[in-house]
């Protein structure tokens, strides 16, 4: 386990040497855009600090399932009395959740939800940032844009599940992730310059890069708001459900998409992230570079054996991350 680990943890200057290689080849394209090595996997589990059942009014409850969903972590944002609005403590707790998350080896999937009924996430506190000095509106933007960040490069897949409305921050919260689904009635919209802002905290770098830089601009340059249909349509969301009596349609089938990821080899998954979101970034020769340093990370590894013996033995694998 702690070769596999290490092997891992080496592996984003793997990536990097591929990359230079192809850079260098006459086969790649003039003025391609530098590889950041983002993401990977952490050296060692750490204690979550976190318990697996939700405790009173927490605005960020962590809940780690059990039984056949051992493996998925669940984020629910909990801020009733704000519409889940982002302010400075509840960005500080996904901070920490984050942090916790991502040297976990046990976390398979995270899934991003909300506990509040008809609700994802406003965008940002606006009555706390009211009462902030300019200075301290920079830094929290900037504090925010990082949080969301760290989500993206989470080494799991991650899934946003809007049940409600998702406005601003909110739906950039959404982009960051790998896979989002929606309820049908669910709202979502960067509508920043409704404020003669823009926004902030990678909108204006993940939408376009979602859904194409053209629609992409007119959402924002309107301040359009869409539903769960349209999204679908427009490639915002990669699946939308008829909302349920309970309200939480997206969220069950976010997690249905994370129980296909369960039986799946851990490690493979977690450098198959690496190589697309890394892949996605530079030319396709660099790419194709990148790739082959994380397929090469996981050939020599117990959970491939143990994949192949299952397939022979005509057996569902028991994959343990190596």
């Amino acid at each position: 386990m702690a070769a596999s680990l290490g092997g891992l943890g080496l592996l984003q200057g793997r990536v990097r040497l591929a990359a230079v290689a192809a850079a260098s080849s006459p086969l790649s394209r003039p003025g391609a855009r530098g590889l950041l090595v983002r993401g990977g996997a952490a050296c060692s589990p750490t204690g979550r600090g976190y318990s697996s059942e939700a405790k009173g009014e927490e605005e960020l409850r962590v809940r780690y399932l059990d039984e056949e969903n051992q493996g998925i972590v669940v984020l629910g944002l909990n801020r009733s009395r704000a519409k889940n609005a982002l302010n400075k403590n509840l960005i500080k707790m996904m901070s920490k959740a984050v942090d916790a998350l991502k040297s976990d080896k046990k976390v398979r999937t995270v899934i991003f939800r909300s506990e509040v009924p008809g609700i994802f996430c406003a965008g940002a506190d606006l009555q706390e940032r009211a009462k902030m000095h300019s200075s301290e509106v920079s830094s929290f933007v900037s504090k925010a844009r990082a949080t969301i960040n760290e989500m993206a490069n989470l080494p799991v897949p991650t899934i946003a599940a809007i049940d409600g409305t998702a406005l601003g921050g909110g739906l950039e919260l959404a982009l960051a992730c790998d896979i989002r689904v929606a309820a049908s009635s669910a709202k979502m919209g960067l509508v920043e310059t409704k404020l003669a802002i823009i926004p902030g905290a990678g909108g204006t770098q993940r939408l376009p890069r979602t859904i194409g830089v053209s629609l992409a601009k007119e959402l924002i340059f309107s301040a359009r708001i869409v539903d769960g249909e349209e999204a679908k349509s427009i490639g915002l969301i990669s699946h939308v459900v008829e909302q349920n009596e309970s309200g939480d349609a997206a969220y069950r089938r976010a997690l249905a998409l994370a129980q296909e990821f369960l039986p799946q080899g851990p490690l493979a998954i977690r450098v198959a992230k690496l190589a697309i979101n890394q892949g996605m970034e530079v030319d396709l020769v660099t790419g194709l570079a990148i790739e082959e340093a994380c397929y090469a990370q996981t050939i020599p590894t117990k959970d491939r054996i143990e994949g192949l013996l299952a397939f022979k033995e005509k057996r569902p694998p028991r994959y343990k991350g190596e």
